[in-house]
């Protein structure tokens, strides 16, 4: 799809309520279900922090959905490859440990400072 931004929608996988996995007296069935994480239901997220997480995941896939209709698919396929090999090469041992210039460059991401850039 050609999505702008990620949708609001928390993801639901491995969240499940009380109501959802209890038993036939009400309380919690940990046989069938696992664990009770109580923190999962008491804390609920911000819909805003489910698509600050996504929103690299989103453009990604906005470029390769671009670059298919534009140029066919083995421009997605080139663009996947590169960033492939770019993650698995080591940089200049100038750089620190985490900085990628590489990916950046691949990303679009050299022109910007951010503060990873600086704070470690």
């Amino acid at each position: 799809s050609l999505r702008l931004a990620p949708s609001s929608k928390a993801s639901s996988a491995g969240s499940a309520s009380v109501l959802d996995t209890s038993n036939s007296y009400g309380l919690h069935d940990t046989m069938r279900f696992g664990m009770r994480q109580i923190a999962s239901e008491v804390s609920s997220k911000h819909p805003l922090e489910n698509r600050l997480a996504e929103w690299d995941n989103t453009q990604m896939e906005l470029k390769m959905n671009m670059a298919r209709n534009m140029y066919g698919m083995h421009a997605p396929i080139k663009m996947a490859m590169e960033r492939n090999l770019v993650t698995k090469a080591r940089g200049p041992s100038m750089l620190p440990q985490r900085s990628n210039l590489g990916l950046d460059i691949l990303a679009g991401k050299d022109e910007s400072i951010d503060f990873e850039d600086f704070l470690n």
